[in-house]
């Protein structure tokens, strides 16, 4: 059985099946509504129901109040239609934005490499010859099994080719989900990808200079997304700083160094936070931020800045960012909320994307 549903500020009706969150149905119509956690714990997916009813599910009682309730407000990612809806729901307009529709993608574990000491890079080929269409920066969710359930990962190959797709999964002490990577997933397994999710890639009708700054293993996405820009030609100036803590863990380490003698307009800026003293490393030694500011001389006017990596990372980025006179409009971060890291979200620095 399914319902109408109706988003009110586009007067575009889609089905959405017993079940099944609004949230999900939107996104599988290519229809972006606003989200972060998927829990129903932060409140970023806000929607007013204007005519019809839902079961709000698992929304918790704080990110959604009983008046809330009472004036028709509910959460995309929990509440399920029990009737035909209407819908009315902030949607932004992004030039850049494909808005391509999500889908379930069933593939096989065709290769597992050890990236460094505590991140793997998975890759799966997808049953789908058309494979997997994406915008560099986005996310998959890889579907887990014994229980464990779906997980957020970020792409890393670039999207020329979507048949196999790369994942570079760290290893979360406790975490059932990368455990269970690192220890028990094989070539040879099948899994199920879902996506393509986040409003995270470059903004290129811009047209103005790139900056990637990452940490750990939040170098996936800015890995995809400068090999885009380069197969694609873009001629402005692109500069990664990635940190680490000691050189073994600095993975892609000989690609990006190659990428920058091929390529005038790419400079790589690695940073070792705590590499040891008597070692051979001749870059720089500090973190991120500050490998940032050096580089550029604290002037980052008239470039737009992509941040992925630890939260930690990511604010203290952003405060150097902008005492460098770049806009918090350019700067651009997307946060991967688990249940238990929603619990503790407050309000950013800046919108996030």
């Amino acid at each position: 059985m399914s319902y109408d549903l109706t988003i009110a500020p586009l007067g575009q009706t889609i089905a959405i099946a017993e079940g099944q969150t609004i949230l999900d149905a939107a996104l599988r119509a290519g229809i972006y509504l606003p989200h972060a956690c998927c829990h129903g714990l932060c409140a970023t997916c806000k929607v007013k129901v204007a005519d019809g009813a839902v079961d709000h599910g698992e929304a918790s009682s704080f990110a959604l109040m009983d008046f809330e309730r009472e004036e028709g407000l509910c959460l995309a990612c929990c509440a399920r239609a029990e009737s035909d809806l209407v819908i009315e729901a902030e949607i932004e307009e992004d030039a850049d934005a494909l808005n391509l529709p999500v889908r379930d993608f069933p593939g096989t574990v065709s290769r597992i490499e050890d990236l460094t000491p505590t991140i793997k890079g998975v890759f799966i080929t997808l049953d789908d010859a058309a494979g997997l269409r994406f915008q560099a920066g986005q996310y998959v969710n890889l579907e887990l099994p014994q229980g464990i359930g779906s997980r957020a990962f970020s792409i890393a190959s670039p999207p020329g080719d979507g048949r196999e797709i790369e994942l570079n999964i760290r290893l979360v002490p406790g975490g059932r989900a990368t455990t269970y990577v690192h220890e028990t997933l094989r070539v040879g397994d099948r899994v199920t990808l879902t996506g393509p999710y986040g409003r995270f890639f470059v903004k290129k009708s811009a047209n103005v200079p790139v900056i990637l700054m990452a940490g750990g293993s939040g170098l996936s996405s800015p890995r995809a997304m400068i090999l885009d820009l380069l197969a694609e030609g873009f001629d402005k100036p692109i500069t990664l700083v990635y940190g680490q803590r000691t050189r073994q863990e600095l993975y892609y380490h000989l690609e990006f160094l190659e990428l920058a003698r091929k390529h005038p307009n790419f400079t790589y800026v690695p940073a070792l936070s705590q590499e040891p003293a008597g070692s051979d490393w001749r870059g720089f030694r500090g973190f991120v931020h500050e490998a940032g500011k050096a580089h550029f001389g604290n002037d980052f006017r008239g470039h737009k800045a992509y941040l992925c990596g630890p939260p930690a990372m990511i604010e203290a980025a952003i405060a150097t960012l902008m005492q460098g006179r770049l806009f918090e409009r350019d700067i651009y971060t997307e946060r991967f909320i688990s249940a238990a890291d929603a619990q503790q979200v407050r309000s950013p620095l800046f919108k996030a994307i």
